[in-house]
């Protein structure tokens, strides 16, 4: 029997400008710890997500670029009302500055 392919996420065709970072956040907790199911209303915006686009960095005062810390793959925190919400195929993302995001998973 051949084998299956898993599902891949899917390529999203974006290019952020500067130093700023697509991120497609993670899904809002369903249940509480304690297991109680949370309506869509009551389920808090999440603050975490994966970058999937990352911009080339800042344009300096001297002309050159600075180096973005965020590379494409990281999983970070980013605060809870930072950057601009899109939705491109269904999918929601957060565009963010790369001084928005608070801190990296390792």
């Amino acid at each position: 029997m051949p084998a299956v392919a898993a599902p891949t996420a899917k390529k999203v065709n974006i290019r952020p400008l500067e130093d700023r970072v697509v991120i497609q956040p993670f899904e809002a907790e369903e249940r509480t710890a304690g297991g109680i199911v949370l309506p869509d209303s009551a389920r808090e915006k999440p603050q975490r997500g994966k970058i999937i686009a990352a911009g080339p960095g800042k344009l300096l005062d001297s002309g050159q670029r600075g180096e973005m810390s965020l590379k494409v793959g990281d999983r970070v925190f980013y605060g809870k009302y930072s950057g601009t919400e899109i939705e491109i195929d269904g999918q929601d993302y957060v565009i963010v500055r790369e001084s928005d995001v608070l801190a990296v998973e390792n």
